[in-house]
This record gives C-alpha cells, sequence and structure tokens, in this order.
C-alpha cells in the first residue's frame, strides 16, 4: 500500500519523481537524509516525519504544519539555532520503528496546500544552511526506499500518527485475540478490537444473525441481509475484513472437542452464556497461561424501568484465584441470578464491550493501570463503577 499511496497522490509522487528520500512508515510520511549543520558546523543528514491526512488512499491538506525531525538541532552556517521553527526537543518514539529528537512547528503565513509543499519547505530550511558549506549537500539523493510490510489494515492507519502514539500501537501489534461469542457485547469487542493493529482476529460462533440481533450490535444491517440470515461470524467478518486484513472466522460452538482451535490465542474475550463450555475454555486457558477477560450483563424489569449490573472480569497468569471463587458464573443461578437475565440493551452492550477493551489494554500497558483490578462492575441505577481482585 506504501508504494501505491506514492504513485496514486500527485503530492507524495512529485516528491518522489524529484529525488527526495520518502516512504510511508506505518501513520508518517517520512523524509530521510536530509542535510543540516549542527553547532559544531558540521554537515550531518537527519530525517523529517509527519503525519498523513488521509480520506482511503487520497491525500488531503496536512492538517498540521508540525513535523518531528530526527537528529541535531539544526544551525545555520555559522552554527546559530535556526530561529522560527520552535525548541519542541525529547525522546520522541513514533512507533514503526520511527524516534525523533525535536518537533518542529512553521508555516508560511497560512496552512500548507500539501505534503510536497509541507514537506519541502522544512527541507529546504534545514538543507539550505548545509548547501553554504557543502555545495553539493542535498536532500534530493534520488534513493529508492527499501520494500516496507504493509501491516494489517487495508488502508493506513492515521489516527495514531495524528495523536502521537504509534509506539503505544505497536504493543498491541503481536496479538493474537480470539473472541468467543458474538452477540451483543462480542460483536462490540469486534469493532473495538479490529481498529487496532493487532496480528489476528479469531471469531467464534455458531448462531446466526437474526432480527433482534441487528438491534444489540454496531452497524445497521439491511432487511435484505436479515432474510438471508447470516452466521455471525460471516456477517461481521464481511463487515470489518473492509477495514482489517486478518479476521479469521470459525463456524462452530467451542466444546471439549475442538479447543485446540484456540491455541496459539495470545489474549481472549469470553462473550458467552454460563455452561460447561464456558468453563472448559477458562480451563484450556489456565493450561496454556493465556489471559482472557470475561464479561456479563444482568438486567431486571422493576416498577417500569431497568436497571442491573455489568461485568468485566480479568484472567491473567499471575492472578487467577478470584475466578474460581464465584466472579465468573459457570452455571446459571436461577431465577434470582442477575447473570441469567436476557435482557439486553445495545447502549449497554457497547459499555460492556468498551470495560473489557479498555481492560485488556491496560495489561498490555497501552492505558496506565494504577489498581491493577481484575474484577469491574458497573450498576446502572447508580452509576456506580467498583473495582475489586487487584493483582
Amino acid at each position: 500500500m506504501s508504494h501505491a499511496l506514492l504513485n496514486r497522490n500527485a503530492d507524495l509522487k512529485r516528491l518522489r519523481d524529484e529525488g527526495y528520500f520518502v516512504q510511508i512508515r506505518g501513520t508518517h510520511l517520512v523524509m530521510r537524509e536530509v542535510p543540516y549543520v549542527n553547532e559544531k558546523r558540521e554537515v550531518l543528514t537527519g530525517t523529517l516525519v509527519s503525519s498523513l491526512t488521509l480520506a482511503g488512499d487520497t491525500t488531503r491538506p496536512p492538517d498540521s504544519h508540525q513535523v518531528w525531525f530526527n537528529g541535531d538541532f539544526p544551525c545555520n552556517a555559522d552554527g546559530k539555532r535556526i530561529t522560527g521553527i520552535g525548541e519542541g526537543a525529547g525522546d520522541y518514539n513514533l512507533g514503526h520503528g520511527l524516534t525523533a529528537k525535536y518537533h518542529f512547528s512553521t508555516k508560511p503565513g497560512r496552512d500548507y496546500l500539501d505534503y510536497h509543499e509541507k514537506m519541502t519547505a522544512y527541507a529546504g530550511i534545514l538543507a539550505g544552511p548545509a548547501a553554504v558549506l557543502k555545495p553539493d549537500a542535498t536532500p534530493r539523493v534520488f534513493r529508492e526506499p527499501e520494500d516496507e510490510n504493509d501491516g494489517v489494515f487495508n488502508y493506513t492507519e492515521t489516527a495514531s500518527g495524528r495523536a502521537g502514539i504509534g509506539a503505544l500501537s505497536e504493543l498491541l501489534s503481536h496479538e493474537i485475540v480470539s473472541i468467543i461469542g458474538l452477540g451483543g457485547t462480542g460483536s462490540y469487542v469486534l469493532d473495538f478490537v479490529a481498529k487496532a493493529p493487532v496480528r489476528e482476529i479469531r471469531l467464534f460462533d455458531a448462531d446466526e444473525f437474526l432480527q433482534h440481533n441487528a438491534f444489540r450490535a454496531p452497524g445497521a444491517p439491511s432487511i435484505v441481509e436479515l432474510r438471508d440470515a447470516p452466521l455471525k461470524v460471516d456477517y461481521l467478518k464481511g463487515i470489518y475484513s473492509k477495514m482489517h486484513r486478518g479476521i479469521i472466522s470459525h463456524k462452530t460452538r467451542l466444546t471439549t472437542d475442538n479447543l485446540p482451535l484456540l491455541d496459539g490465542t495470545t489474549f481472549a474475550f469470553l462473550c458467552l452464556d454460563a455452561g460447561e463450555a464456558k468453563s472448559a475454555i477458562v480451563g484450556r486457558f489456565e493450561a496454556l497461561r493465556i489471559p482472557f477477560i470475561d464479561s456479563g450483563m444482568g438486567l431486571d424489569l422493576v416498577d417500569g424501568s431497568l436497571g442491573g449490573m455489568l461485568r468485566v472480569t480479568a484472567s491473567t497468569p499471575e492472578k487467577r484465584d478470584h475466578v474460581h471463587q464465584g466472579r465468573i458464573p459457570f452455571a446459571g443461578g436461577g431465577a434470582n441470578d442477575i447473570y441469567s437475565s436476557n435482557i439486553q440493551v445495545a447502549d449497554l452492550n457497547a459499555l460492556n464491550a468498551v470495560l473489557a477493551v479498555i481492560k485488556w489494554k491496560k495489561i498490555r500497558g497501552f492505558y496506565r493501570d494504577l489498581e491493577r483490578e481484575h474484577h469491574c462492575t458497573y450498576t446502572t441505577d447508580g452509576n456506580q463503577l467498583e473495582n475489586g481482585d487487584q493483582a
């Protein structure tokens, strides 16, 4: 996709045609081997990095006039620092192997029209003094970049680059995530996980996607799609494969006979009812030292309004004792068991999934985790969120 982006867009292609050493790395446009002068009046080369704004595979005008630079602070030919570009020093980890020492900001009295104008402007600011000391110093080196791994997405993920959190997103890039159960909560878990750069997403469900599912899952199926009664894994894979390349569907209900399908999983979300299957799945994860999150909800109708509780229970190799002390239901508790109720509402399904996915990202270091809770409940009528079972 990187080469396709460069060839499809006139501003990017012009940079390449004019000899600039540019490439796409993850969510960024990179210009390498840009000559500059340091404080010792030495001519060196550094790397300019810009976030990318795209509409599909088409560039839009840059949404930021800022860039990162990896090298010493650039100077004029006399060794004095260039002014008017800011002093944003830091240790920036942009992900995809990109680091930077400075964050610069300058624009020509207006927004840049395209990436050719933006990148050549910064290259000129840095390379001009270098050409004074070394006349053959130029950023137009006519060098082709190495081949690149285009990643798991069908189009460039630009959100991380805009926010400067590419290195954090890479913490998730080696994950093989299994989602077991694609009902209301499981389908929302898929929605969120599919937007992370995980290597593979395995879907497990044997049920059809029917009318009631349409009202508690993300998206809006047409009546024609509902008439076909597709399997949930097929319907949802069809949607999210438009974005993520690594989705694998298993049109089956997990039992003791096919648990090896879970082998290789690095993290799992359990979004299914209590029963023997859940007990067997949990046992498999514990034996393989696979961390997982089990989610559930129970709502009841009392005095004309709904109330109840959402639950997110994490289990990691470092802490599992709470799982078998009643935190995860393995068998229905009858009519008085809050988790046995089948009332579900899309907004609470989504919230349950959000809490589960946030906890996964906390376990993996993406989000800060101060309490290291392994059990969390949200009570609707009191708007109360409680943590328990800290590691």
